[in-house]
Protein backbone atom coordinates (compact mmCIF):
# COMPACT_ATOMS: atom_id res chain seq x y z
CA UNK A 1 0.00 0.00 0.00
CA UNK A 2 2.54 2.86 1.02
CA UNK A 3 4.20 3.79 -2.16
CA UNK A 4 7.82 5.91 -1.86
CA UNK A 5 6.37 8.97 -3.18
CA UNK A 6 3.71 11.56 -1.96
CA UNK A 7 0.79 10.98 -2.57
CA UNK A 8 -1.32 13.90 -3.20
CA UNK A 9 -4.71 15.26 -3.25
CA UNK A 10 -6.80 18.17 -3.64
CA UNK A 11 -10.49 17.82 -2.14
CA UNK A 12 -13.41 21.02 -3.02
CA UNK A 13 -16.16 21.10 -1.21
CA UNK A 14 -18.67 23.13 -2.33
CA UNK A 15 -21.86 25.13 -0.83
CA UNK A 16 -23.94 27.94 -2.19
CA UNK A 17 -22.20 29.83 0.40
CA UNK A 18 -18.72 29.03 1.24
CA UNK A 19 -16.14 27.26 -0.97
CA UNK A 20 -13.53 24.87 1.08
CA UNK A 21 -10.18 23.54 -0.37
CA UNK A 22 -7.89 20.85 1.55
CA UNK A 23 -4.68 19.54 0.20
CA UNK A 24 -3.99 15.93 1.62
CA UNK A 25 -0.35 14.83 1.78
CA UNK A 26 -0.10 10.80 2.42
CA UNK A 27 -3.74 11.03 4.14
CA UNK A 28 -2.49 14.22 6.25
CA UNK A 29 -4.73 17.33 5.85
CA UNK A 30 -1.65 20.17 4.75
CA UNK A 31 -3.76 22.82 4.17
CA UNK A 32 -6.94 24.75 4.21
CA UNK A 33 -8.51 27.54 2.06
CA UNK A 34 -12.05 28.65 2.71
CA UNK A 35 -13.97 31.67 0.50
CA UNK A 36 -17.36 32.74 2.08
CA UNK A 37 -18.82 34.03 -0.88
CA UNK A 38 -20.19 37.11 0.82
CA UNK A 39 -16.47 37.78 2.10
CA UNK A 40 -14.44 37.15 -0.90
CA UNK A 41 -10.77 38.38 -0.46
CA UNK A 42 -9.64 41.17 -2.13
CA UNK A 43 -5.76 40.53 -3.24
CA UNK A 44 -5.49 40.56 -6.65
CA UNK A 45 -8.28 42.61 -7.86
CA UNK A 46 -8.17 45.31 -10.02
CA UNK A 47 -9.81 48.96 -8.90
CA UNK A 48 -10.29 51.96 -10.83
CA UNK A 49 -9.87 54.66 -7.74
CA UNK A 50 -10.04 58.15 -7.14
CA UNK A 51 -7.07 59.89 -4.63
CA UNK A 52 -8.48 60.83 -1.71
CA UNK A 53 -6.27 62.49 0.04
CA UNK A 54 -1.74 63.03 -0.32
CA UNK A 55 0.21 62.56 2.66
CA UNK A 56 3.41 63.88 2.57
CA UNK A 57 4.62 63.46 5.77
CA UNK A 58 4.27 59.23 5.29
CA UNK A 59 4.86 60.14 1.47
CA UNK A 60 1.96 58.15 1.00
CA UNK A 61 -1.84 58.22 -0.41
CA UNK A 62 -5.41 57.33 0.31
CA UNK A 63 -7.12 56.11 -2.70
CA UNK A 64 -11.04 55.75 -2.60
CA UNK A 65 -11.79 52.28 -4.21
CA UNK A 66 -15.13 51.90 -3.72
CA UNK A 67 -14.94 49.87 -0.25
CA UNK A 68 -16.10 51.21 2.76
CA UNK A 69 -12.14 52.25 3.88
CA UNK A 70 -10.34 53.96 1.59
CA UNK A 71 -6.92 52.13 0.34
CA UNK A 72 -3.46 53.07 1.58
CA UNK A 73 -0.86 52.96 -1.67
CA UNK A 74 2.84 54.49 -0.67
CA UNK A 75 5.16 56.29 -2.63
CA UNK A 76 6.99 53.01 -3.43
CA UNK A 77 4.10 51.45 -5.07
CA UNK A 78 3.87 54.16 -7.01
CA UNK A 79 3.68 53.82 -11.12
CA UNK A 80 6.05 56.67 -11.75
CA UNK A 81 6.32 56.95 -15.60
CA UNK A 82 2.82 56.72 -15.75
CA UNK A 83 2.44 59.93 -14.15
CA UNK A 84 4.90 61.23 -16.10
CA UNK A 85 8.03 61.72 -14.11
CA UNK A 86 11.33 60.32 -16.17
CA UNK A 87 13.52 59.94 -12.75
CA UNK A 88 12.97 58.69 -9.82
CA UNK A 89 10.41 61.25 -8.39
CA UNK A 90 11.12 60.96 -4.38
CA UNK A 91 8.16 63.45 -3.66
CA UNK A 92 4.39 62.23 -3.60
CA UNK A 93 3.14 65.51 -4.03
CA UNK A 94 4.93 65.60 -7.87
CA UNK A 95 3.13 62.28 -8.76
CA UNK A 96 -0.31 62.28 -7.56
CA UNK A 97 -3.14 64.89 -6.56
CA UNK A 98 -6.55 64.90 -4.82
CA UNK A 99 -9.35 63.50 -7.28
CA UNK A 100 -6.54 62.13 -9.59
CA UNK A 101 -7.91 58.63 -11.23
CA UNK A 102 -5.71 55.69 -11.06
CA UNK A 103 -5.68 52.15 -11.66
CA UNK A 104 -4.36 50.27 -8.45
CA UNK A 105 -4.30 46.17 -7.58
CA UNK A 106 -4.73 45.08 -3.73
CA UNK A 107 -1.62 43.47 -2.31
CA UNK A 108 -3.11 42.92 0.87
CA UNK A 109 -6.39 42.75 2.28
CA UNK A 110 -8.67 44.65 4.75
CA UNK A 111 -7.73 43.42 8.32
CA UNK A 112 -9.05 44.67 11.45
CA UNK A 113 -9.26 48.47 11.14
CA UNK A 114 -6.63 49.03 8.22
CA UNK A 115 -7.85 49.33 4.80
CA UNK A 116 -6.71 47.56 2.02
CA UNK A 117 -3.25 48.24 0.91
CA UNK A 118 -2.62 48.96 -3.00
CA UNK A 119 -0.01 49.63 -5.59
CA UNK A 120 -0.56 50.62 -9.09
CA UNK A 121 2.28 48.11 -10.33
CA UNK A 122 -0.48 45.57 -11.41
CA UNK A 123 0.10 42.64 -12.40
CA UNK A 124 -2.05 39.16 -13.69
CA UNK A 125 -0.89 35.70 -13.16
CA UNK A 126 -2.27 33.14 -15.43
CA UNK A 127 -1.37 29.93 -14.93
CA UNK A 128 2.85 29.79 -16.42
CA UNK A 129 3.19 33.50 -16.39
CA UNK A 130 2.61 36.53 -14.64
CA UNK A 131 1.66 40.10 -16.94
CA UNK A 132 2.97 43.43 -15.92
CA UNK A 133 1.33 45.64 -18.66
CA UNK A 134 2.99 48.38 -17.73
CA UNK A 135 7.00 47.83 -17.98
CA UNK A 136 8.56 45.85 -20.47
CA UNK A 137 10.58 43.07 -19.34
CA UNK A 138 11.26 39.42 -19.37
CA UNK A 139 12.21 37.63 -16.20
CA UNK A 140 11.96 34.30 -15.18
CA UNK A 141 11.44 32.30 -11.97
CA UNK A 142 14.90 32.03 -10.22
CA UNK A 143 13.23 28.44 -8.38
CA UNK A 144 13.36 27.00 -11.39
CA UNK A 145 16.59 24.65 -10.53
CA UNK A 146 18.50 25.05 -13.72
CA UNK A 147 20.17 27.83 -15.51
CA UNK A 148 19.61 25.86 -19.00
CA UNK A 149 15.85 25.75 -18.02
CA UNK A 150 15.58 29.03 -17.32
CA UNK A 151 17.59 30.32 -20.45
CA UNK A 152 15.27 27.83 -22.42
CA UNK A 153 12.17 29.56 -21.07
CA UNK A 154 13.38 32.82 -21.53
CA UNK A 155 14.16 32.27 -25.83
CA UNK A 156 11.15 30.72 -26.02
CA UNK A 157 9.13 33.59 -24.80
CA UNK A 158 10.86 35.52 -26.92
CA UNK A 159 9.74 33.21 -30.17
CA UNK A 160 6.29 34.08 -29.15
CA UNK A 161 5.03 36.28 -31.96
CA UNK A 162 2.55 38.03 -29.04
CA UNK A 163 5.57 39.05 -26.93
CA UNK A 164 6.93 41.30 -29.46
CA UNK A 165 3.75 42.94 -30.45
CA UNK A 166 2.76 43.42 -26.63
CA UNK A 167 3.26 46.31 -24.05
CA UNK A 168 4.29 44.81 -21.41
CA UNK A 169 6.47 42.53 -19.84
CA UNK A 170 6.01 38.85 -18.59
CA UNK A 171 7.59 36.63 -15.43
CA UNK A 172 7.62 33.02 -16.05
CA UNK A 173 6.03 31.28 -13.39
CA UNK A 174 8.42 28.46 -11.48
CA UNK A 175 5.13 25.95 -12.84
CA UNK A 176 6.12 26.81 -16.73
CA UNK A 177 8.74 23.98 -16.00
CA UNK A 178 9.38 21.91 -18.89
CA UNK A 179 6.55 23.56 -20.91
CA UNK A 180 6.55 24.19 -24.85
CA UNK A 181 5.83 26.50 -27.03
CA UNK A 182 2.05 26.04 -27.67
CA UNK A 183 0.80 26.13 -24.24
CA UNK A 184 3.09 29.50 -23.09
CA UNK A 185 1.92 30.96 -26.20
CA UNK A 186 -1.73 30.17 -25.40
CA UNK A 187 -1.18 31.50 -21.69
CA UNK A 188 0.54 35.07 -23.37
CA UNK A 189 -3.11 35.14 -25.46
CA UNK A 190 -5.24 34.44 -22.49
CA UNK A 191 -3.36 37.85 -20.58
CA UNK A 192 -3.52 40.15 -23.30
CA UNK A 193 -6.91 38.90 -23.93
CA UNK A 194 -7.87 39.30 -20.13
CA UNK A 195 -5.74 42.75 -20.33
CA UNK A 196 -7.72 44.42 -22.88
CA UNK A 197 -10.96 43.55 -21.55
CA UNK A 198 -9.86 45.43 -18.51
CA UNK A 199 -8.70 48.82 -20.07
CA UNK A 200 -11.79 48.52 -21.72
CA UNK A 201 -14.00 48.31 -18.62
CA UNK A 202 -11.67 51.10 -16.78
CA UNK A 203 -12.14 53.24 -19.54
CA UNK A 204 -15.74 53.51 -19.45
CA UNK A 205 -15.82 54.26 -15.28
CA UNK A 206 -17.21 57.10 -13.97
CA UNK A 207 -17.25 56.08 -10.09
CA UNK A 208 -14.07 54.28 -8.06
CA UNK A 209 -15.08 50.15 -8.87
CA UNK A 210 -13.51 47.21 -8.90
CA UNK A 211 -12.68 46.12 -13.31
CA UNK A 212 -11.01 42.76 -12.36
CA UNK A 213 -11.37 40.31 -10.03
CA UNK A 214 -9.14 37.33 -9.08
CA UNK A 215 -10.37 34.00 -9.94
CA UNK A 216 -13.06 32.13 -7.37
CA UNK A 217 -10.95 29.80 -5.01
CA UNK A 218 -11.53 26.50 -7.09
CA UNK A 219 -10.67 28.27 -10.39
CA UNK A 220 -7.57 29.57 -8.27
CA UNK A 221 -6.51 26.58 -7.05
CA UNK A 222 -6.23 24.73 -10.54
CA UNK A 223 -3.86 27.98 -11.56
CA UNK A 224 -1.87 27.98 -9.25
CA UNK A 225 -0.95 24.50 -8.01
CA UNK A 226 2.06 22.84 -8.38
CA UNK A 227 0.43 19.76 -11.60
CA UNK A 228 3.19 17.08 -11.39
CA UNK A 229 2.86 16.78 -7.69
CA UNK A 230 -0.67 16.40 -7.17
CA UNK A 231 -2.64 13.33 -8.36
CA UNK A 232 -6.28 13.69 -7.78
CA UNK A 233 -8.66 16.37 -7.51
CA UNK A 234 -12.06 16.00 -6.21
CA UNK A 235 -15.13 18.02 -6.63
CA UNK A 236 -18.18 17.34 -4.77
CA UNK A 237 -20.24 19.98 -6.90
CA UNK A 238 -21.67 19.10 -10.49
CA UNK A 239 -21.61 22.28 -11.19
CA UNK A 240 -18.37 23.15 -9.87
CA UNK A 241 -17.02 20.59 -11.26
CA UNK A 242 -18.39 21.42 -15.08
CA UNK A 243 -16.37 25.04 -14.53
CA UNK A 244 -13.63 23.54 -12.94
CA UNK A 245 -13.53 21.34 -16.45
CA UNK A 246 -13.92 24.16 -18.77
CA UNK A 247 -11.55 25.50 -17.19
CA UNK A 248 -9.09 22.75 -17.48
CA UNK A 249 -9.82 22.30 -20.32
CA UNK A 250 -9.21 25.66 -21.73
CA UNK A 251 -6.19 26.59 -19.25
CA UNK A 252 -4.56 23.04 -17.75
CA UNK A 253 -4.70 20.17 -19.95
CA UNK A 254 -2.62 18.52 -18.35
CA UNK A 255 -4.84 18.43 -15.19
CA UNK A 256 -7.75 16.67 -17.18
CA UNK A 257 -7.55 12.89 -15.79
CA UNK A 258 -6.54 14.13 -12.69
CA UNK A 259 -10.07 16.19 -11.96
CA UNK A 260 -12.89 14.09 -10.87
CA UNK A 261 -16.76 14.25 -9.51
CA UNK A 262 -16.99 12.98 -6.12
CA UNK A 263 -20.38 11.24 -5.92
CA UNK A 264 -19.79 8.86 -2.36
CA UNK A 265 -21.85 8.71 0.46
CA UNK A 266 -19.91 10.12 2.88
CA UNK A 267 -19.15 14.37 2.86
CA UNK A 268 -15.81 14.96 1.36
CA UNK A 269 -14.56 16.62 3.97
CA UNK A 270 -14.86 13.36 6.51
CA UNK A 271 -12.29 11.41 4.19
CA UNK A 272 -9.19 12.08 6.18
CA UNK A 273 -10.66 13.07 8.84
CA UNK A 274 -10.09 16.47 7.02
CA UNK A 275 -13.51 18.52 9.02
CA UNK A 276 -11.88 17.00 12.54
CA UNK A 277 -8.59 18.33 11.49
CA UNK A 278 -10.15 21.55 10.95
CA UNK A 279 -11.86 21.43 14.35
CA UNK A 280 -8.58 20.73 15.99
CA UNK A 281 -6.64 23.59 14.33
CA UNK A 282 -9.05 26.19 15.66
CA UNK A 283 -7.80 24.48 19.60
CA UNK A 284 -5.16 25.82 21.53
CA UNK A 285 -3.38 22.34 21.97
CA UNK A 286 -1.80 20.43 19.68
CA UNK A 287 -0.48 16.88 20.83
CA UNK A 288 2.54 15.66 19.79
CA UNK A 289 3.07 11.88 19.19
CA UNK A 290 5.89 11.31 21.93
CA UNK A 291 3.53 12.55 24.54
CA UNK A 292 4.68 16.51 24.49
CA UNK A 293 2.51 18.86 23.26
CA UNK A 294 2.02 22.76 21.25
CA UNK A 295 0.04 25.65 22.98
CA UNK A 296 -0.90 28.46 20.28
CA UNK A 297 -2.26 31.55 21.26
CA UNK A 298 -3.29 34.04 18.42
CA UNK A 299 -2.98 37.57 19.77
CA UNK A 300 -3.29 40.76 17.86
CA UNK A 301 0.44 41.60 17.57
CA UNK A 302 1.70 38.13 17.30
CA UNK A 303 1.13 34.56 17.71
CA UNK A 304 3.32 32.16 20.56
CA UNK A 305 3.75 28.78 19.62
CA UNK A 306 5.08 27.14 23.48
CA UNK A 307 6.37 23.24 22.98
CA UNK A 308 6.03 21.59 26.27
CA UNK A 309 6.94 17.50 26.92
CA UNK A 310 4.15 16.69 28.16
CA UNK A 311 4.06 14.04 31.48
CA UNK A 312 7.31 12.86 30.98
CA UNK A 313 8.16 9.42 31.03
CA UNK A 314 11.55 8.26 30.26
CA UNK A 315 14.35 8.33 33.19
CA UNK A 316 16.92 7.64 30.95
CA UNK A 317 17.77 10.77 29.42
CA UNK A 318 16.18 13.95 30.15
CA UNK A 319 18.09 16.15 27.44
CA UNK A 320 17.48 13.55 24.79
CA UNK A 321 14.06 13.15 25.87
CA UNK A 322 13.60 17.27 24.90
CA UNK A 323 15.43 17.21 21.77
CA UNK A 324 13.83 14.63 20.33
CA UNK A 325 10.23 16.72 21.39
CA UNK A 326 11.56 20.32 19.74
CA UNK A 327 12.74 17.76 16.61
CA UNK A 328 9.28 16.57 17.05
CA UNK A 329 7.50 20.04 17.59
CA UNK A 330 9.50 21.93 14.12
CA UNK A 331 7.67 19.37 11.82
CA UNK A 332 4.50 20.45 13.72
CA UNK A 333 4.87 23.79 14.00
CA UNK A 334 5.24 24.11 9.97
CA UNK A 335 2.59 22.21 9.47
CA UNK A 336 -0.29 24.31 12.06
CA UNK A 337 1.32 27.36 9.92
CA UNK A 338 0.16 26.82 7.11
CA UNK A 339 -2.73 24.69 8.43
CA UNK A 340 -4.04 27.68 10.19
CA UNK A 341 -2.50 30.02 8.21
CA UNK A 342 -0.80 32.15 10.92
CA UNK A 343 1.60 35.55 9.30
CA UNK A 344 3.47 38.47 10.84
CA UNK A 345 5.37 37.60 13.84
CA UNK A 346 5.83 34.38 15.53
CA UNK A 347 7.31 33.21 18.68
CA UNK A 348 8.42 30.20 19.27
CA UNK A 349 9.35 28.89 22.60
CA UNK A 350 11.14 25.44 22.14
CA UNK A 351 11.96 23.15 25.37
CA UNK A 352 15.07 24.65 26.82
CA UNK A 353 18.32 22.67 25.38
CA UNK A 354 21.68 22.87 27.14
CA UNK A 355 23.07 21.28 24.16
CA UNK A 356 24.71 23.66 21.46
CA UNK A 357 24.57 21.19 18.57
CA UNK A 358 21.47 19.90 19.29
CA UNK A 359 20.13 23.80 19.14
CA UNK A 360 21.70 23.97 16.00
CA UNK A 361 20.06 20.47 15.03
CA UNK A 362 16.59 21.59 16.00
CA UNK A 363 16.95 25.56 14.01
CA UNK A 364 18.08 23.15 10.82
CA UNK A 365 15.15 20.72 11.20
CA UNK A 366 12.79 24.11 11.22
CA UNK A 367 14.41 25.68 8.44
CA UNK A 368 13.72 22.65 6.09
CA UNK A 369 10.01 22.51 7.45
CA UNK A 370 9.70 25.89 6.58
CA UNK A 371 11.40 25.45 3.19
CA UNK A 372 7.84 23.48 1.78
CA UNK A 373 6.02 26.25 3.05
CA UNK A 374 4.81 28.04 0.11
CA UNK A 375 4.34 31.29 1.72
CA UNK A 376 7.63 33.10 2.69
CA UNK A 377 9.03 32.79 6.05
CA UNK A 378 12.01 33.76 7.70
CA UNK A 379 13.67 32.74 11.09
CA UNK A 380 16.31 33.96 13.86
CA UNK A 381 18.70 32.21 15.66
CA UNK A 382 17.83 31.02 19.46
CA UNK A 383 17.96 33.60 22.21
CA UNK A 384 19.54 33.68 25.21
CA UNK A 385 15.76 32.55 26.57
CA UNK A 386 15.23 30.04 24.38
CA UNK A 387 13.18 31.67 21.89
CA UNK A 388 13.37 31.71 18.14
CA UNK A 389 11.63 34.97 16.28
CA UNK A 390 10.33 34.32 13.14
CA UNK A 391 7.96 35.84 10.54
CA UNK A 392 5.38 34.42 7.83
CA UNK A 393 3.75 36.84 5.33
CA UNK A 394 0.16 37.49 5.91
CA UNK A 395 -1.68 37.88 2.61
CA UNK A 396 -5.64 36.79 3.99
CA UNK A 397 -6.79 35.90 7.15
CA UNK A 398 -6.03 33.46 9.31
CA UNK A 399 -8.51 30.29 9.39
CA UNK A 400 -9.57 30.63 12.96
CA UNK A 401 -10.57 34.68 12.19
CA UNK A 402 -12.02 33.43 9.18
CA UNK A 403 -13.91 30.86 11.07
CA UNK A 404 -14.50 32.54 14.43
CA UNK A 405 -15.19 35.70 16.16
CA UNK A 406 -14.11 37.16 19.41
CA UNK A 407 -15.90 35.58 22.36
CA UNK A 408 -18.79 37.50 23.46
CA UNK A 409 -18.83 36.93 27.16
CA UNK A 410 -14.92 37.80 27.98
CA UNK A 411 -14.61 39.93 24.48
CA UNK A 412 -11.34 38.27 23.66
CA UNK A 413 -9.22 38.28 26.95
CA UNK A 414 -9.88 34.59 26.76
CA UNK A 415 -10.88 34.54 30.54
CA UNK A 416 -13.71 35.59 32.48
CA UNK A 417 -14.36 37.53 35.79
CA UNK A 418 -15.01 35.21 38.63
CA UNK A 419 -18.77 35.25 40.49
CA UNK A 420 -16.90 36.44 43.31
CA UNK A 421 -15.07 39.55 41.80
CA UNK A 422 -18.88 40.24 39.97
CA UNK A 423 -20.83 39.63 43.46
CA UNK A 424 -18.22 42.32 45.01
CA UNK A 425 -19.04 45.05 42.45
CA UNK A 426 -22.38 44.38 42.99
CA UNK A 427 -22.01 45.21 46.19
CA UNK A 428 -19.97 48.44 45.51
CA UNK A 429 -22.36 49.60 42.88
CA UNK A 430 -25.70 49.51 45.64
CA UNK A 431 -23.80 51.64 47.88
CA UNK A 432 -23.04 53.85 45.34
CA UNK A 433 -26.52 54.34 44.44
CA UNK A 434 -27.65 54.25 47.72
CA UNK A 435 -25.15 57.13 48.62
CA UNK A 436 -26.53 59.31 45.67
CA UNK A 437 -30.25 58.31 45.10
CA UNK A 438 -33.15 57.19 47.57
CA UNK A 439 -34.54 54.59 47.27
CA UNK A 440 -36.52 51.80 49.64
CA UNK A 441 -35.49 48.31 47.76
CA UNK A 442 -33.05 47.24 44.98
CA UNK A 443 -32.91 44.25 42.82
CA UNK A 444 -30.30 42.57 41.22
CA UNK A 445 -30.39 40.85 38.25
CA UNK A 446 -26.84 38.78 37.47
CA UNK A 447 -26.33 35.68 36.14
CA UNK A 448 -27.19 32.24 37.82
CA UNK A 449 -23.61 31.33 38.73
CA UNK A 450 -23.10 34.95 40.65
CA UNK A 451 -26.67 34.94 42.34
CA UNK A 452 -25.97 31.85 43.78
CA UNK A 453 -22.63 32.81 44.84
CA UNK A 454 -24.13 35.51 47.00
CA UNK A 455 -27.05 33.49 48.60
CA UNK A 456 -24.77 31.12 49.18
CA UNK A 457 -21.35 32.00 50.39
CA UNK A 458 -21.80 35.82 50.65
CA UNK A 459 -25.07 35.69 52.37
CA UNK A 460 -23.78 37.46 55.71
CA UNK A 461 -21.80 40.35 53.40
CA UNK A 462 -25.62 40.84 51.69
CA UNK A 463 -27.17 40.98 55.56
CA UNK A 464 -24.33 43.17 56.58
CA UNK A 465 -25.33 45.45 53.85
CA UNK A 466 -28.82 45.77 54.55
CA UNK A 467 -28.58 46.46 58.01
CA UNK A 468 -25.86 49.64 56.93
CA UNK A 469 -28.02 50.83 54.25
CA UNK A 470 -31.81 49.93 55.78
CA UNK A 471 -32.73 48.91 52.67
CA UNK A 472 -33.78 45.34 51.41
CA UNK A 473 -32.26 43.69 48.30
CA UNK A 474 -33.91 40.90 46.32
CA UNK A 475 -31.66 38.87 43.87
CA UNK A 476 -33.25 37.39 40.60
CA UNK A 477 -31.35 35.21 38.15
CA UNK A 478 -31.74 35.34 34.65
CA UNK A 479 -30.61 32.42 32.48
CA UNK A 480 -29.87 35.14 29.22
CA UNK A 481 -27.30 36.75 31.72
CA UNK A 482 -23.52 36.52 30.66
CA UNK A 483 -21.72 35.64 33.19
CA UNK A 484 -20.05 39.40 33.98
CA UNK A 485 -23.76 40.85 33.23
CA UNK A 486 -26.01 42.25 35.91
CA UNK A 487 -28.24 44.99 36.40
CA UNK A 488 -28.99 46.91 39.52
CA UNK A 489 -32.36 48.06 39.79
CA UNK A 490 -33.95 50.84 42.31
CA UNK A 491 -37.82 49.94 43.66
Amino acid sequence: MHTMHNEEKILVNVTPNETRVAWVENGVLQEVWVERSNKRGLVGNIYIGKVDRVLPGMQAAFVDIGLERASFLHVSDIYQKALGCQDDCEDITKLLHQGQKIMVQVVKDPLGTKGARVTMQVTIPSRMLVYMPIEKMLGVSQKIDTAEERERLRDLVKQIPEFESSEGGYIVRTVAEGVEFHEMRADMIYLQRLWAGIQERALNLRKPSVVYEDLPLFLRILRDIPVERIEKIRVDSSETYQKMQQFVDQYVMELSDKLGHYQGDRPIFDLYNVEEEIQASLHKRVNLKSGGYLIIDQTEAMTTIDVNTGAFVGHKNLEETIYRTNLEATQAIARQLRLRNLGGIIILDFIDMEDKQHQKQVLAALEKELARDRVKTSISSISNLGLVEMTRKRTRESLERTLCEPCPVCSGRGSVKTSETVAYEIFREITRMARSFEADRYRVIAAESVVSRIMDEESSSVAELEAFLNKSIRFQAESTYSAEQYDVVMM
